[in-house]
C-alpha cells in the first residue's frame, strides 16, 4: 500500500533539531522524500506497524505533529503529480 507521511517537529531548541533528522532518517528508510517534510513510502501492513513505532517514539507529542494518510492498494487513481520533482512509481521496484 501507498501511505503519505508528514511531519512538523518543532525545531525551535537543538533537541528538536535532532528529532528533526531522526523522524527523516527513519522515513528515509521506508520511502521516498517528494517536499521538505513529505514522504511517499510503498509498505504492508506489518512495515507500517513498525514505521508508525518508530516514528511515534522519536517525535515529542506536545511539540510535534505526525500525519500518515493511507492512500491504500489503488495509488495510481489517487495520486496527481505535476511538477519538476519526478512522481514514484508505485508498481516498480524499489531500489535504494
Amino acid at each position: 500500500m501507498l501511505i503519505l507521511v508528514t511531519y512538523d517537529v518543532n525545531t525551535q531548541d537543538k533537541e528538536g533539531r535532532k528529532r528533526l533528522r531522526r523522524v527523516a532518517k527513519q522515513c528515509t528508510n521506508y520511502g521516498v522524500r517528494v517536499q521538505n517534510s513529505v514522504f511517499e513510502c510503498v509498505v504492508d501492513a506489518a512495515q507500517l506497524a513498525v514505521l508508525k513505532k518508530l516514528l511515534c517514539d522519536e517525535i515529542d507529542a506536545k511539540k510535534d505533529s505526525l500525519r500518515i494518510y493511507n492512500l491504500g492498494n489503488s495509488a495510481r487513481t489517487k495520486v496527481e503529480h505535476i511538477g519538476a520533482k519526478t512522481a514514484i512509481d508505485v508498481d516498480g521496484e524499489l531500489i535504494f
